[in-house]
């Protein structure tokens, strides 16, 4: 028997079946249709490294109702909200994240999802394979390696504790300390080793500027004249944003009016994160701004300062600035030898 429908004037949906009423109440306006659940497409990976990769979706119907939007992702071929899951935020159109903490050599099944009031829908299932570590330092820390034009970049910010011939950097916790130094250290962001893990450690210009070399072999602290090469092939009005790693996860808004992830596609695979900075001592807001030595120095007199580049969640700019005292603690992005 085929069901009977019947609809009211408060917009409540009966279907007749077999005798019985079956009846679903929901809000509506004059003329409006019963909301159902999103739609979702699913954006393949973009970039995709040992520990990393970059990919999205997007949101086409939300259904008439708000959506939460993000990717789900597992070893299964099969995932679902019930795995590992991003909140890529709300709306409708496009949107990116970057899946970090992944296992080399493995690979992975993924897929869009949007959830409303009305349930959940996902997209099409994709897989990626990430890749195996390129190159290590003294410690055995492993890196990623990206080619932006001509050159070659670490994907992550540097993460060790001693210098290439295997000398200690001293590791200094007290800020008070910290804020006298006229010799290298390293710190970790709050003095967390954990936090270190996600965005490298933090150097003073001492460490950097130190004859035994805190890069691997065969690689180096870029000079001024290199990082204005990235940001002039990347296009300097963008140039942040194309560095930025995609997605809410790591990069936080400073205004409510400014969104950060808008022009966050990391489609250079440089895969920046906000690591902030030691100010003399004092821990700036992390997740606001990335920052990193170079490793020209400017003459000023006394005492030696050295250049940096930055960018910030608010902002597409790769911004320069002439110059940063050495007992400030900013993050190191190595480039390879010629």
């Amino acid at each position: 028997m085929n069901p009977v429908r019947l609809l009211t004037k408060n917009c409540t949906v009966s279907f007749i079946v077999f005798g019985l009423i079956f009846t679903l109440t929901y809000n509506c306006k004059k003329g409006s249709t019963p909301p159902t659940i999103p739609l979702v497409g699913t954006i393949a990976a973009r970039v995709v490294f040992s520990s990393s990769a970059t990919l999205g979706g997007n949101v086409s119907s939300d259904g008439g109702l708000e959506v939460v939007r993000g990717v789900c992702w597992s070893t299964n071929q099969l995932p679902t909200t019930a795995d590992n899951i991003t909140n890529d935020g709300s709306g409708l159109g496009i949107f990116a994240t970057t899946l970090t903490g992944l296992t080399s050599n493995t690979t992975y099944y993924f897929c869009a999802y949007a959830t409303n009031n009305s349930g959940t829908s996902y997209g099409n299932i994709l897989s990626f394979t990430t890749g195996q570590t390129t190159v290590t330092d003294i410690d055995g820390n492993g890196y990623d390696i990206v080619t932006i034009g001509s050159q070659v970049w670490m994907v992550q910010n540097l993460n060790t504790t001693h210098y290439r011939n295997g000398d200690p950097i001293p590791n200094l916790t007290d800020n008070n300390q910290w804020s006298k130094l006229t010799s290298g250290a390293y710190c970790n962001y709050n003095n967390d080793p954990s936090i270190a893990k996600i965005y490298g450690r933090l150097y003073n210009a001492y460490a950097i500027f130190d004859n035994r070399n805190i890069c691997p072999e065969g690689w180096h602290i870029p000079t001024d004249a290199e990082w204005t090469a990235l940001e002039t092939y990347l296009g300097e009005a963008k140039a942040g944003g194309k560095m930025k790693e995609a997605g809410r996860k790591h990069w936080l808004s400073q205004s409510t009016w400014i969104d950060p992830y808008t022009d966050a596609t990391n489609e250079s695979g440089f895969s920046a994160l906000p690591g902030s900075n030691r100010d003399f001592g004092i821990f700036e807001l992390i997740g606001f701004s990335a920052i990193w030595w170079s490793s020209t120095e400017v003459v000023l007199g006394s005492p030696m300062v050295a250049g940096r580049r930055i960018i910030n969640s608010s902002a597409s700019l790769f911004s320069q600035y002439d110059f940063y005292l050495p007992q400030e603690g900013l993050s190191v992005r190595c480039i390879k030898d010629n």
